[in-house]
C-alpha cells in the first residue's frame, strides 16, 4: 500500500504528466455529459422501455454498451465514436487490398498518414449520415418521436446533430491523443463500456447478498482469473532470436553498435486483437437482418434464426466460436507479413540463427505465426462465448458480458496502454515504475524490430 501511495505522489510531482491526466479526465467528463443530452423531439423513456422489452441484446444492445447508454437515451452522442471506428476498419482493409492505400500507409510516410487521416474523417461523415438515418428510423418505429414536431424538421435537424456529435467525439479523441494520455479513441470507447459496469456490479452484489454471499466471492475470483488470463494473452509474444552480422571497416573489424549482438522479433500470440470478435459479431447479425428485410416475422417463424440472435443459445455460440477462430487466422495473415520481415532482416544485415536468409526465413516466420495463432484464436473464441456460460450459472446478463467478449478485451488493452504511458513518464524522470520487476507492456509494447512494421 505504501508503494502505491508513493507512486501516486510521484505521478503528481511530474507537471507534464499531471497536466495530461487532468486534461484527459476533463475531456472524458465532457464526452460523458454529451451522453445525457437528448436529441430534440425524442422521448428517451420510450426508447428505454423498448430496449428493456427486447432484452437489450443483439446489435442494438452492443451499440448501447459501446456508447455508454447514449443509444437508448436518444442522446447527441447516440452513435458515439463507432462511425469513426467503422471508417478506420474500412481504410485498414483497403490498405491490404488496394495499391493506392498500400502506398499511402507504407511508402509515403507522414504525408501518406495525413492523407489517410483526411480520407478517414470524410468517410466517417458519410457513415454517420447513413447510420444516423437508420437510428432516426429506429426512433420513429419505436414511437419515441414527439408528435408536435414536423417529421421533416425532426429528420433534418437531428441528422445534423448526430453527425456533429460524432465529429465532436472524434475531435475529443484526437485531443486526448495529442494533449492527454494514450489513444484517445480507445479511451472514449473504454469509458462508454465501463459506464455500465458499476450498475451491473451493484445489481449482482445485491442479488447475491440476498441469497448466498459465497457465490459472489466465487464469481469475483472467476472474474479475476479471466482478467489475468486475458492480460497474459494480450501481452504474450513468441520471441524469434535474430543476430546482426559483423562487417569489416577499413583494415580492422569495426563493430557496429549492434554488430554480433542479439535481438528478437516479437510475434504476438494475439496479433489480431479484438478485430476477429468485431467481425464475427457483425456476421452474426446478418442472417436475421436479411430475413427480416424479406419477412418481418422471420424470427418468430424460424427458431434457428431466432437462436442466432440470442447470445446465450447453443447455435449462436457454436457459430460465433468458429467465426472468431477463422477471422483470427484471416486477420493475422493480413497483419503479419513474413515477406516484410525477411526483407527487413536482409536490409539490416541480420539473420535468424540456423535459418538461411530469403525464402527460408520467410517460410520459417510464416510457419511459426501459423502455430502460435492456433492457441490465440482458440482463446479468443473461448473469451467470445464465455459470457453465455457465465450467465448460465446465474450471473445477471449485464455483469456476465464483462466476463469476456469485446468489452473485456478493449478494457484490458486500453488500461495496459494507459499504464504503459504513465510508466514511461515515471521512468524518464528516474522514478520507480508501476511494477517492481519486469516491464509493463500494452498492446503496442514491442521491441525495435517489431515496431518497424
Amino acid at each position: 500500500m505504501n508503494k502505491f501511495i508513493e507512486t501516486i505522489k510521484n505521478i503528481w510531482k511530474i507537471d507534464e504528466l499531471r497536466g495530461r491526466i487532468l486534461f484527459t479526465l476533463l475531456i472524458l467528463a465532457v464526452y460523458r455529459l454529451g451522453s445525457f443530452i437528448v436529441l430534440p423531439g425524442v422521448n428517451p423513456e420510450v426508447l428505454d422501455t423498448a430496449s428493456q422489452g427486447g432484452g437489450g441484446q443483439g446489435l442494438l444492445g452492443l451499440i448501447n454498451i459501446f456508447t455508454g447508454g447514449a443509444f437508448n437515451k436518444g442522446a447527441i452522442f447516440a452513435l458515439g465514436i463507432m462511425p469513426y471506428i467503422t471508417a478506420s476498419i474500412i481504410i485498414q482493409l483497403l490498405g491490404f487490398a488496394v495499391p493506392y492505400f498500400q502506398r499511402l500507409q507504407q511508402k509515403e510516410g507522414e504525408s501518406g498518414r495525413k492523407k489517410i487521416t483526411q480520407i478517414t474523417r470524410l468517410l466517417t461523415v458519410a457513415i454517420t449520415l447513413v447510420q444516423g438515418s437508420g437510428y432516426l428510423a429506429y426512433i420513429t418505429s419505436q414511437g419515441a418521436m414527439s408528435p408536435h414536431i414536423p417529421q421533416s424538421i425532426f429528420w433534418f435537424s437531428n441528422i445534423i446533430i448526430l453527425a456533429s456529435g460524432t465529429i465532436f467525439a472524434m475531435w475529443l479523441g484526437e485531443k486526448i491523443t495529442d494533449r492527454g494520455i494514450g489513444n484517445g479513441i480507445s479511451l472514449l470507447i473504454m469509458i462508454g463500456i465501463i459506464a455500465s459496469l458499476p450498475g451491473a456490479f451493484i445489481a449482482e452484489v445485491q442479488a447475491k447478498f440476498a441469497g448466498t454471499p459465497l457465490i459472489l466471492i466465487i464469481e469475483f475470483a472467476a472474474f479475476f482469473l479471466v482478467v489475468v488470463a486475458t492480460i497474459l494473452i494480450v501481452q504474450g509474444v513468441r520471441r524469434i532470436p535474430i543476430q546482426f552480422a559483423k562487417r569489416m571497416v577499413g583494415r580492422s573489424t569495426g563493430d557496429l553498435p549492434t554488430a554480433g549482438a542479439r535481438d528478437f522479433i516479437p510475434l504476438k500470440v494475439n496479433a489480431a486483437g479484438v478485430m476477429p470478435i468485431i467481425f464475427a459479431q457483425a456476421i452474426m447479425f446478418l442472417p436475421l437482418t436479411i430475413a427480416q428485410f424479406f419477412n418481418e416475422n422471420a424470427a418468430a417463424e424460424s427458431s434457428f434464426l431466432a437462436s442466432l440472435n440470442d447470445w446465450k443459445s447453443i447455435p449462436y455460440n457454436v457459430v460465433f466460436f468458429l467465426l472468431v477462430v477463422v477471422f483470427t487466422y484471416v486477420y493475422t495473415a493480413l497483419l503479419v507479413n513474413p515477406q516484410q520481415y525477411s526483407e527487413y532482416l536482409k536490409r539490416q544485415n541480420s539473420f535468424i540463427p540456423g535459418i538461411k536468409p530469403g525464402s527460408q526465413t520467410q517460410d520459417y516466420i510464416d510457419t511459426l505465426t501459423t502455430r502460435i495463432t492456433l492457441p490465440g484464436s482458440i482463446f479468443l473464441g473461448l473469451i467470445s462465448i464465455l459470457p453465455a456460460f457465465i450467465a448460465k450459472f446465474g450471473v445477471n446478463d449485464a455483469f456476465a458480458l464483462f466476463f469476456g467478449g469485446t468489452s473485456l478485451l478493449i478494457l484490458v488493452g486500453v488500461v495496459l496502454d494507459t499504464l504503459q504511458q504513465i510508466e514511461s513518464y515515471l521512468l524518464m524522470r528516474k522514478y520507480d515504475g508501476l511494477v517492481k520487476s519486469g516491464r509493463l507492456k500494452g498492446r503496442s509494447g514491442m521491441q525495435q524490430i517489431g515496431a518497424s512494421f
